[in-house]
């Protein structure tokens, strides 16, 4: 799922191209906080959602047990993605709903992998609650964002995130087969969705350097 990063980039020479904005050098929080601002940063981490999506879709007929690695491991690496992009949001409330979604992704991911031979209904739970309590947060974070440039793009993935998890929750699968088609789907949109909010980020970042600072009135 996709977060928002807060307000729309500033202009200035004191901020790099990819949307990073130099601080000490010394403060890990600000160095994570530079990376979570990037838009490539927010593209690897949509190929982190695409590429499993990918994979269970090309081979929906393996068992359950490569179905619950696979969701997993998309689960710990999507958890890695959010709690760097937690340091990019400006206020503190902000920064600790990221961190606990971030949490949230970990935890799920090392229930499939520790127990990967679970049933069907265990792995449908879990991902059906993290898809939507992830929905939930996001979209209350690009509500309460002001001057978010992607808000619409951002608010789809949140939708997206909802259904996923209303839909996930709602209707139980009978195989591992049905169960790897729905979340592959699922994976696809939402890896998808988070390319568009990148390329968005990226859009919103060449504004801003082409406005570029502005003169005082008066100077030659």
């Amino acid at each position: 799922m996709t977060e928002s990063r807060g307000p729309a980039p500033r202009t200035g020479p004191e901020h790099m191209s990819d949307g990073a904005a130099p601080g000490p050098a010394g403060d890990p929080a600000e160095v994570l906080a530079q990376l979570g601002r990037s838009w490539t940063w927010m593209l690897a981490s949509a190929v982190a959602t695409l590429v499993p999506g990918v994979l269970v879709l090309v081979w929906p007929d393996e068992t359950l047990h490569v179905l619950a690695v696979l969701i997993g491991l998309y689960l710990l690496v999507t958890g890695a993605f959010r709690f760097v992009a937690a340091f990019a949001r400006e206020e503190h409330g902000e920064r600790l709903h990221g961190l606990l979604l971030a949490v949230l992704y970990v935890l799920a991911g090392v229930l499939c992998l520790r127990n990967p031979l679970q049933t069907i209904a265990a792995l449908s739970l879990i991902v059906g609650v993290v898809w939507l309590v992830s929905g939930i947060l996001t979209l209350y974070t690009a509500i309460a964002t002001k001057d978010l440039p992607h808000r619409g793009f951002v608010l789809g993935a949140a939708v997206i995130g909802i259904v996923a998890g209303i839909v996930v929750l709602a209707l139980p699968t009978e195989s591992a087969t049905a169960l790897t088609r729905l979340l592959g789907l699922w994976l696809v949109l939402l890896g998808l969705v988070e390319v568009a909010v990148a390329f968005a980020w990226r859009a919103a970042l060449r504004r801003s350097r082409t406005a570029g600072p502005r003169e005082p009135a008066g100077t030659v």
